[in-house]
């Protein structure tokens, strides 16, 4: 079976945090997988997810998306491959306030070529078309849709706006930071419907990140970060 994501041997270290370290022996996560990873705050979870992004590298071992070792490239290498292959809903969001959600939403494009393509391709009639069908499946207003500004909306038109930017161009792997934190259970039931029906329909693996193990119904498989890895906090083995 492909695998979307596989960690071997990989080992990292915070430079300047003596003592604070993660090691991963093996972890794998199938094409098309919808995962949930739980861990509490301080677990190690922002450190995991940095190196599965590319933003650091390890110390020792491989880290592979799409079959792309990330670790074996430098840092130009890896920011396209973020670009291109990884989409991220942040906690936050991470919107540009004064930006329209379809901005917002084309935004990756502009550092992602294929992406952009696949995109284009998708929407009949360019990216900000493929946009505007990403928020309306996501169940967003015309008048969200239409909005001048994305710090116009509400939080949970922000987080469709969001998942919109992560989903857009069809990146073989999402990563969703907490992105139901902020809501009620009914509200989490019907986000969770939306996200799982634009990844399969895009062909995306959902590694979604929570501390709320009540949500493990809803996924593929759960699992806990100390499962797959390790912190250290006394010394690191090199």
């Amino acid at each position: 079976m492909a695998e979307a994501l596989a960690l071997t041997d990989v080992a990292f270290r915070w430079p300047g945090r003596a003592g604070f370290g993660l090691s991963v022996p093996g972890w794998r996560v199938a094409a098309g997988a919808r995962l949930l990873l739980l861990g509490e705050s301080g677990s190690g979870k922002s450190t995991l997810l940095s190196l599965i992004c590319g933003i650091n590298r390890p110390d020792r071992g491989r880290v592979e998306v799409d079959g792309t070792d990330l670790g074996a490239l430098g840092s130009t290498r890896r920011d396209r491959v973020r670009a291109e292959r990884i989409g991220v809903v942040f906690q936050q969001f991470n919107l540009l306030p004064y930006a329209s959600p379809t901005d917002n939403i084309c935004l990756p494009l502009r550092f992602a070529p294929e992406r952009r393509q696949r995109a284009e391709a998708a929407g009949r009639g360019g990216a900000r078309a493929e946009a505007r069908r990403l928020m309306t499946a996501l169940k967003l207003p015309e008048e969200a849709i239409d909005a001048p500004r994305a710090g116009l909306l509400s939080v949970g038109q922000q987080q469709r706006i969001a998942v919109a930017r992560a989903l857009i161009g069809a990146p073989p792997l999402l990563i969703a930071d907490e992105p139901t934190s902020a809501l009620d259970a009914g509200s989490q039931d019907a986000f969770l419907d939306l996200l799982f029906t634009q990844c399969e329909a895009a062909g995306t693996t959902l590694i979604m990140v929570s501390h709320d193990d009540r949500l493990a119904p809803r996924f593929d498989d759960a699992i806990r970060l100390e499962d797959i890895a390790t912190i250290q906090r006394t010394g690191f083995a090199a």
